[in-house]
């Protein structure tokens, strides 16, 4: 223990601070896109909609049974691809790490973030529809205003756990050689050849933004009395 220089990690720390940054830059925007198609998904599937709402229970059946960095893998060197032929020169059209990691991991989390929010709907009690009914609101209205923030608040503590998952899932961008803050660490502990301090400096600054987002998690199940997960 006395060989270790933690001092090590306060002169990388800018570099770390980038790499922390796309991390949390691709948290937000994979939140954002699977918070906006999960939703969608489960309104499809809470409708019935005809055809549409088979294909996303296939689509959330598939997500839900792979990992993820096998979808990384296949969007990566897949879609190109597929893009190539699509486009008609039969070369691939290549997609690039950065908008495979972001598109991936929305509509990798789209999948989880659905069945949240389709449970929610079917959690809500009938008396809310029928409470809109008699306001003669529209069906857009009453699940814009009524149905989908009552579903959202009372399911918080779940989708902040999911986003928890999600943020430390961010890390296997470093298997397309993205620089978040795993891979800025590990590009560093290559240079000066400090693995152990780098990466217990990753485990602490995971730790420590996990488990703030866990009180949070706490905190709001507590108050909405939501037990459980959904995620596998």
């Amino acid at each position: 223990m006395n060989s270790l220089d933690f001092s090590i990690v306060q002169q990388a720390w800018p570099y770390l601070w980038s790499g922390l940054l796309f991390s949390l830059t691709l948290t937000a925007a994979a939140f954002v896109i699977g918070m906006v198609l999960g939703t969608c998904f489960a309104l499809a599937q809470h409708f019935e909609v005809p055809v549409i709402s088979q294909i996303v229970r296939g689509y959330i059946a598939l997500i839900r049974s792979i990992p993820l960095i096998l979808v990384l893998f296949w969007f990566f060197f897949l879609v190109p691809i597929v893009l190539g032929h699509l486009s008609g020169n039969g070369r691939p059209i290549p997609i690039g790490a950065t908008y495979t990691a972001f598109i991936t991991f929305g509509l990798f989390e789209a999948a989880y973030y659905s069945e949240i929010i389709r449970v929610g709907l079917r959690a809500v009690n009938k008396g809310q529809f029928e409470a809109c009914q008699a306001l003669s609101l529209s069906a857009f209205d009453t699940y814009r205003c009524v149905i989908l923030p009552q579903v959202i608040r009372v399911a918080s503590p779940i989708i902040l756990s999911q986003t928890i998952i999600l943020f430390q899932d961010t890390s296997l961008v470093y298997v397309l050689s993205l620089t978040d803050l795993l891979g800025a660490a590990s590009k560093l502990a290559q240079l000066n050849g400090r693995l152990v301090e780098m990466y217990l400096a990753v485990a602490v600054v995971y730790l420590v933004i996990s488990s703030a987002a866990s009180q949070c998690v706490a905190s709001l199940r507590k108050r909405y009395a939501v037990p459980g997960t959904f995620r596998n």
